[in-house]
């Protein structure tokens, strides 16, 4: 008896690991949902209504972590949604992972919470790709910020993906340059029981995890404008 209770308690450990694991992908979709609640509920920092509107996707990284010792380097999970066939709601959402990493003297480390939209096909076509590298093979710029702001400048109209950062309560747009994006397909299959590729995810019917109601249903109450009746992966 004492064996079993001995083998018992040390295993004990391991499974509360995996069990916490297991759930890191739900908990990594409430955190993306309270991020988005925060920056929305603040019209005079948020992202412009306008270009929320009209994304085709959004990618949201709640926690991305920056530490540097000479050279810098950032990883982050986040989880990406798109318009759905004819722009009344959107996807199922799928994951991410998002690398980078710069030279240069620097000692310190971060939190720091990241919102992308993808505003054309072009860059969608990208994002649902295994893996791209943003600014060498998507074009991605600072977002301008306020609700009521526009994307007054040639690089922003044009940009293929719009980025913004928060840390320390500070709400401003990011240049991504560099950074590469990934699908996680592990988490992916904790979510939905098998290794999906993200494009069948946000593109097909694959059914909602009861984990992203809540964020889902956030993105539907902030962009309710109609979209054209194309696809994500749709280049018209």
């Amino acid at each position: 008896m004492r064996k079993i209770l001995t083998a018992t308690l040390a295993l004990a450990p391991l499974v509360v690991s995996l069990h916490a694991k297991d759930n890191e992908p739900a908990k990594r979709l409430d955190e993306a949902a309270s991020v988005f609640t925060e920056v929305m509920a603040t019209p005079d920092k948020g992202i412009p209504q306008e270009l929320l509107e009209n994304a085709r996707c959004i990618v949201i990284v709640p926690g991305l972590k920056t530490a540097a010792f000479f050279f810098g380097a950032k990883y982050g999970k986040g989880v990406l949604s798109c318009r759905n066939k004819g722009g009344s709601g959107w996807s199922a959402p799928a994951t991410m992972r998002i690398e980078g990493g710069s030279v240069g003297f620097q000692i310190g480390g971060s939190e720091t919470d990241l919102i992308m939209l993808v505003m054309n096909a072009r860059g969608v076509d990208k994002l649902l790709s295994s893996k791209f590298t943003l600014g060498a093979e998507g074009s991605v710029a600072a977002g301008p910020v306020g609700r009521t702001a526009t994307a007054q400048t040639d690089a922003q109209m044009h940009a293929e993906i719009l980025s913004w950062s928060r840390s320390q309560g500070l709400f401003a747009g990011l240049a991504l340059e560099g950074d590469t994006l990934r699908q996680d397909q592990d988490d992916n299959a904790i979510l939905y029981g098998r290794r999906l590729e993200n494009r069948e995810i946000v593109t097909t019917s694959v059914p909602m995890p009861k984990a992203a109601e809540r964020l889902i249903h956030l993105l539907n109450r902030y962009s309710s404008r109609e979209r054209p009746s194309t696809s994500p992966g749709s280049n018209q």
